[in-house]
């Protein structure tokens, strides 16, 4: 089976920062490939190296087949690369920006303005195609960035942390144009913070931290690594959260968490079904009141912290 990317023993050092420690990983290609990790876990030194941004210390790295090492200019024009932060020029029109990205791709006047037309059209910005970019809100200069990255035709399509500081909508505007992306052949590797974007769009997930892969497989099948399935239950009143804890911990045999939001409480647990049963007759005996009473798998989330130790980005300090 063809490889989008494979890395062996790929090392990067920053100072005394070890950013990359032999990491290696495999991925076909056809689909989305998420990379997970907390802060300084070398995502970002990972997507670099792919972009030939960065030169890796020691290792080897092919993208699509090709060594990105020896041949970094044909890496280059295999793939685009959308950054964590919009980068368009703001005194340019949404056409112009992508037209003289296509231009530098080495595309005809006429080719790059073919292309530019079915990009904004594909990312929903026909619309606003001819106004200068500077009166853009911050989710459509992302997805013209994203557009910009993707109007030199690129098999590989990098994406680090794509959907950071966007509001719901803009997020899902993405996603949606990630999916059609795939589904007309580009492949795509994505960082992300948002563990339920890797669940929503990735056939696939790696997992790393401290610069070393720890867990790669499906979505389902690293939820399943994860062991037990969860509990959970929403209390009618909110002051009786922690009586509730208490049931759910004692059927599971493990401490049951509540959330400080929202009052849900969850708990891991063996043997779900039968653990179900025995908490909905704990809880009528207690005359403790839920709203919602639930058996599920377990979040990414959830997979993350058992697998890692500690929580995702954006609950890391």
């Amino acid at each position: 089976m063809e490889q989008m990317i494979k890395a062996e023993g790929l090392r990067k050092r920053y100072g005394k920062v070890q950013a990359l420690d032999g990491l290696t990983l495999s991925a076909p290609a056809g689909g989305v490939l998420a990379v997970l990790g907390p802060n300084g876990a070398g995502k970002t030194t990972f997507v670099r190296t792919m972009a030939t941004l960065t030169r890796p210390d020691a290792g080897t790295l092919h993208v699509a087949g090709v060594d990105a090492r020896r041949d970094p200019k044909r890496v280059r024009a295999l793939i685009g690369l959308a950054g964590q932060s919009a980068a368009v020029e703001e005194a340019m029109t949404g056409r112009e920006n992508l037209e003289i990205v296509a231009r530098l791709f080495g595309q005809s006047a006429s080719v790059a303005r073919r292309n530019a037309a079915v990009t904004l059209e594909r990312l929903g910005l026909t619309e606003a195609a001819d106004r200068l970019v500077r009166g853009w809100s911050g989710g459509m200069r992302r997805r013209l960035d994203l557009g910009a990255s993707l109007v030199g035709r690129p098999r590989i399509l990098l994406l680090d942390e794509p959907t950071t500081g966007l509001d719901p909508a803009s997020r899902i505007t993405l996603w949606e144009a990630v999916r059609d992306l795939v589904d007309s052949g580009t492949d795509v590797v994505l960082t992300t913070q948002y563990l339920e974007e890797a669940d929503h769009l990735a056939d696939r997930i790696v997992i790393i931290d401290h610069g070393r892969v720890i867990a790669a497989g499906t979505p389902s099948e690293l939820k399943s690594r994860a062991g037990r399935d969860v509990i959970e239950a929403q209390p009618r009143a909110r002051y009786e959260a922690p009586a509730v804890a208490r049931a759910l911990s004692a059927v599971a045999g493990d401490d049951a968490h509540v959330d400080e939001d929202t009052g849900r409480v969850t708990v891991p647990i063996a043997d779900g079904t039968a653990g179900l049963a025995e908490v909905v007759r704990i809880l009528d005996g207690q005359r403790l009141a839920v709203d919602d009473l639930a058996l599920r798998r377990p979040t990414l989330d959830e997979v993350f912290l058992a697998l890692t130790g500690h929580l995702t980005d954006r609950k890391a300090s």
